[in-house]
């Protein structure tokens, strides 16, 4: 499955670079880089040589999927991405993330 803007909440997200262009706590937004780890809850995303966890859930990301020829934009709210990684990655017949 090709890495587009509909599809990116099936994909891995580590590796992507990503922007919380909105969050219910105010001090999140802005936050920019590239995601180097994801739990069940959180992104998190490295900016500046330091680390900063994100909730999923009340934020909104932006995330760069950088094809051959532009660099497109997906826009995922964060309650689309709670869930354990491997679980909402998975390509199944039976996952409610297909």
């Amino acid at each position: 499955m090709a890495l587009t803007p509909a599809t990116v909440a099936r994909h891995e997200l580590r590796g992507l670079h990503t922007r919380v262009a909105a969050a219910s706590n105010g001090s999140l937004t802005g936050i920019e880089g590239p995601v180097v780890s994801e739990s069940e809850k959180t992104l998190v995303v490295e900016q500046g040589g330091r680390t900063k966890r994100v909730p999923k859930a009340g934020a909104t990301f932006e995330f760069a999927l950088e094809g051959a020829e532009k660099t497109e934009y997906a826009t995922v709210a964060g309650e689309r991405l709670v869930a354990n990684p491997a679980r909402r990655t998975e390509t199944t017949g039976d996952s409610k993330w297909r």
